[in-house]
């Protein structure tokens, strides 16, 4: 019989996986439960957090496993998960990933950075952190972040073998997507054997689960639902949506023709008015403002010139090579309009 490594007081050995709409992180979760629930002996239930599934925004996946004698009887988001899976290290930036892990937890995340980068980025002084290049074995094998992701996963929770989670994904995608079986194993094999793995002490103190509260309320709304800053979606910050890649804008090849800002969904793409050689006044592109850059690389396919090429997103390049834009009314309040 398989036998959990550790387990709450319910009972439970849990996981929650961080990411992104798009990413597969849903998918990841059915496979993981599959796999322990069909093929492992376990008793387990998976479910994800839905309403802002939308490509792009911060999605969360939960497992539960247990003992076959065990009933879960809690669906419940997991706050306290033994296990966490990052599928996007960005998120950071927006969700308290690691929050709520407990103090002998393991973190898995998708990045190529260093172990101090990462723990102080996620705010995660204890616990094992494993690191994997999910993104780069999913372009080179041509699938998802989700099977590396799966595969590293598997590499800390030993309850579940390999042969059990290849099997299930055999099973998964020889009806729908038979042609991508091979490469999704060889990403998962990929995923598990190709991993970085550091401990950290535990610490007396484990980091308490903060459940974000929304800014405004029943009790804090403004009377009559006022919005102050008209257009106020310009604040946001949507790098985080990013899924691994960013256009890299080549200026000397750049003849101004406007097809990259005709098929960008938000506002990335700076302009300004100059004289050209006629001495004509034409609007020409400045830059790039990359806190509205979603990395959809649809300009990348419409510019005629390759002034515009995919990048793999490195940490500081956008923020080195980012041109802001100036907006008059983005802060709001009465001051804006005079």
């Amino acid at each position: 019989m398989t036998m959990l490594p550790k387990t709450n007081e319910q009972g439970f050995f849990e996981i929650r996986l961080e990411s992104i709409g798009g990413l597969g992180a849903n998918l990841a979760g059915k496979m993981f439960a599959e796999a322990g629930v069909l093929w492992s002996g376990l008793n387990g239930a998976n479910f994800s957090s839905y309403g802002s599934e939308k490509k792009g925004t911060p999605v969360k996946s939960f497992i539960r496993f247990c003992e076959p004698h065990i009933e879960i009887r809690d669906h419940s988001p997991i706050t306290t998960p033994h296990v966490i899976g990052v599928f996007h290290e960005a998120l950071a930036k927006m969700v308290d990933v690691t929050s709520g892990l407990v103090a002998d937890g393991t973190a898995v995340v998708n990045s190529t950075r260093e172990f101090d980068d990462i723990r102080r980025d996620l705010r995660l002084p204890y616990g094992t952190l494993v690191i994997v290049d999910a993104l780069g074995i999913a372009v080179e094998e041509r699938v998802k972040i989700n099977m590396p992701m799966v595969g590293a996963l598997l590499r800390v929770c030993s309850f579940i073998q390999p042969e059990a989670m290849e099997t299930v994904i055999r099973r998964t995608f020889a009806t729908k997507a038979p042609h991508l079986v091979e490469a999704n194993i060889r990403a998962f094999r990929r995923g598990y054997e190709e991993v970085r793995i550091q401990a950290s002490p535990a610490p007396t103190e484990e980091r308490t689960f903060v459940r974000p509260s929304p800014r405004f309320g029943y009790e804090t709304q403004l009377i009559g639902g006022v919005i102050v800053a008209g257009g106020n979606s310009l604040l946001k910050n949507v790098s985080g949506s990013r899924q691994g890649f960013l256009p890299r804008w080549e200026a000397d090849k750049c003849i101004h023709c406007v097809a990259c800002d005709n098929v960008c969904p938000d506002l990335c793409f700076v302009w300004e008015e100059r004289v050209d050689k006629k001495g004509r006044k034409q609007m020409f592109l400045a830059g790039i403002d990359y806190q509205y850059c979603k990395g959809c690389l649809k300009c990348v396919e419409a510019c005629p010139t390759a002034a515009l090429v995919a990048e793999r997103e490195v940490p500081g390049f956008a923020e080195a090579h980012s041109l802001k834009h100036s907006f008059s009314f983005m802060k709001g309040g009465m001051e804006a309009w005079q």
